[in-house]
Formats: C-alpha cells, sequence, structure tokens
C-alpha cells in the first residue's frame, strides 16, 4: 500500500505531449524519498514512465491499472534536472519541417517521423492528388481545436463521447493567385464551421474548455490575427 504525499492527473496524455511537465511540476515541492502518484489512461505510459524515472534518477515504485486509469507511484530521487530549465527548453523549441519540390506540381513534406504530399497551394478540383496548402491550413486549426479540446476534457476529467470540426474558408479571389486577374488579394478572408460536441457533462462546463481551448491554441490566435474566424460551438446531449 502506498501512501503518497501527492497526485498528478495527465488524463489521455502520453509522456511525450506534455505528461513529463505536469509530472515534474508536481514532483517539485516534494522532498528526496516522498512519493508522488500519477494518474493516466494512455496506455504507452506504462512503458515510457518507468524509462523515464530511470533517467532522471527517480524510483519507479509500482503501478496499479484500474478500469479506466492506472496509478503509477513515484519515489523522488535526491537529485533531478531543474524543472525551471526543462520549462525554460519547452519554451524555447522549435518546430522544423523540411520541403523538396517533387517532378509534378506537388512537394514532399518531412516533419519528424512523418512525409506527406502537399499539392498545388490553392487548387480546388473536386479530387487531387494531394491535399493544397488551404486544406492543410485548415486542417492545422481544425486539429489543434479538436485535439486541445479533448486534452483540456481529459485533464478536467470529463467525460467526452464524440468531437467533429467541420471547418470552411474562402480566398479574397483566388483568381488572383491563379494569375487570371490583376486586381484583389490571395489571402484567405474568413474562416467559419461548427465545433460538434458530444458530452454528458454541463453545458457551462463544455463552453468553459471551448473558450479556453481558443484562448490555448497556437493555430488559431496565429491565424485570428489576420483571418476573420467564426466558429459556432454546438453541444449534443
Amino acid at each position: 500500500m502506498q501512501n503518497p504525499q501527492a497526485v498528478c492527473d495527465g488524463g489521455d496524455l502520453d509522456c511525450g505531449s506534455g505528461l513529463l511537465l505536469i509530472i515534474k511540476k508536481a514532483m517539485d515541492p516534494l522532498l528526496g524519498g516522498q512519493i508522488l502518484e500519477v494518474r493516466s489512461r494512455e496506455r504507452t505510459v506504462a512503458e515510457d514512465l518507468p524509462a523515464w524515472c530511470r533517467m532522471v534518477n527517480h524510483e519507479f515504485l509500482v503501478s496499479e491499472p484500474g478500469e479506466n486509469t492506472t496509478r503509477y507511484f513515484i519515489r523522488k530521487g535526491s537529485s533531478q534536472a531543474e524543472l525551471e530549465q526543462d520549462l525554460q527548453a519547452a519554451k524555447g523549441y522549435q518546430w522544423c519541417v523540411r520541403v523538396r519540390g517533387e517532378k509534378d506540381l506537388s512537394a514532399k513534406i518531412y516533419s519528424r517521423n512523418h512525409t506527406f504530399l502537399a499539392g498545388q497551394p490553392a487548387d480546388f478540383s473536386p479530387k487531387v492528388n494531394a491535399p493544397s496548402a488551404i486544406d492543410y491550413l485548415l486542417a492545422s486549426l481544425a486539429s489543434c481545436l479538436t485535439v486541445g479540446f479533448k486534452a483540456q476534457a481529459s485533464k478536467r476529467n470529463l467525460e467526452i463521447d464524440n468531437l467533429e470540426l467541420a471547418l470552411k474558408g474562402g480566398l479574397d479571389n483566388v483568381l488572383y493567385h491563379l494569375e487570371l486577374e490583376d486586381e484583389g488579394s490571395p489571402k484567405m478572408e474568413q474562416i467559419s464551421g461548427t465545433f460538434y460536441v458530444s458530452s454528458p457533462e454541463s453545458e457551462v462546463e463544455l463552453e468553459e474548455i471551448w473558450n479556453n481551448t481558443l484562448s490555448r491554441s497556437p493555430i488559431y490566435q496565429t491565424l485570428k490575427q489576420t483571418v476573420k474566424i467564426e466558429i459556432k460551438l454546438s453541444i449534443v446531449f
């Protein structure tokens, strides 16, 4: 029977998406030898957390699987990497991609361990060989908000059944981009859509999570500086 001095809940986060920073923040006030209980619903934590503990000189004690959540117990070691140093490293992290032009009007994107194709910047044909840059822009915003909302709910132990975000956007003048007209602008004029949430939780809690998701979304906060964005929250019970 473990007697933890502190508890932190990582919800569905894995060790590569912020869980370790949450653990470090909870661990920091503890004295050497004291125990932290970590709760998680993410299966990969079972393998990644013990390895991380060995790396930073904490003692991984035991895991106790439950129906939905597994409890992990960690004894704080006498030495650990400084939390502030890790937080500053996270703040200064830069994402990198490499893009190579292909033989046709497409490009191959290399991002960490993933490779994918992009077609013409603003192709609006019904069927394409690869998504356009506009498709990726909308998908980037949609995925940022959808996964961000799910992460916010997970941290609060709120139950979410289904999420779906449908977005659409248009350019000020796509013909200018295609060099068929000489007036106008190729910039995206507006983005609109509906964010559907199916959940047994209260509307107040879901609206709070939605507003917090918008506030903390890197893509939304970047795009809204130049593009009019209107996304309606629709709660389905």
